[in-house]
């Protein structure tokens, strides 16, 4: 088993809704962390695919060394007290990918910015405190509180995969909320979808101090 397929995009994108269309469609996925019990390795079961990601690059060049038990890798960041990891937003990492990997597709999980910007702020305290307290590439510490600040952030990072890609056919940005977006995937992967949805919606605020 190899890595099929990774997402490019940022949380709250649609990656999760990815993943269970990609699971419902028989591929193994690894989303956001390695779970127990469902990783082929037990070795790395229990940690980030972010971290993952970077133990592969640093220790023989290819971000996927240590993943090549999953078809496809759909939330690749973290971000939490400990840990502020972007593989999507690193040049090196893609680099690495397209050269170990040339049979790799790329996808990118989009949604409107602004309605990005709202679910990271009703998500836990992703958009009142993690993204304004990390070191996030293209959003340094201070920054990331204001939907100003948020949507340039999204709009920015889209921006770099476009240019990254540029001519690329193995790289396709989506809109998750499409009409044909679950067409649109199954095609550039060429595997059927039985199911796409929405997965990990928000249901209200959950954001500290915000009833």
């Amino acid at each position: 088993m190899t890595v099929r397929v990774v997402n490019l995009g940022l949380p709250k994108s649609g990656t999760t809704t990815l993943g269970v269309a990609l699971e419902r469609a028989g591929l193994t996925v690894a989303d956001f962390k390695i779970r127990r019990g469902k990783s082929p390795d037990p070795d790395i079961a229990g940690s980030f695919v972010a971290r993952q990601m970077y133990e592969g690059y640093f220790r023989t060049g290819d971000p996927l060394d240590r993943l090549q038990g999953f078809d496809a890798l759909t939330e690749i960041s973290v971000l939490n007290r400990d840990l502020c990891l972007w593989p999507q937003t690193d040049f090196g990492i893609l680099d690495a990918l397209r050269r170990h990997h040339p049979e790799l597709r790329f996808v990118a999980s989009m949604r409107d910015a602004r309605e990005m910007s709202g679910s990271m702020l009703r998500w836990s305290d992703l958009g009142t405190d993690r993204l304004p307290q990390g070191q996030v590439p293209g959003l340094p510490r201070g920054f990331g509180e204001t939907t100003l600040e948020r949507v340039q952030w999204i709009e920015a990072h889209h921006a770099f995969l476009r240019a990254i890609f540029a001519g690329d056919d193995r790289f396709l940005e989506y809109d998750t909320a499409a009409p044909d977006a679950r067409e649109t995937v199954s095609a550039f992967l060429g595997i059927d979808l039985p199911w796409w949805g929405r997965a990990n919606e928000n249901t209200g605020f959950r954001a500290k101090g915000v009833a």
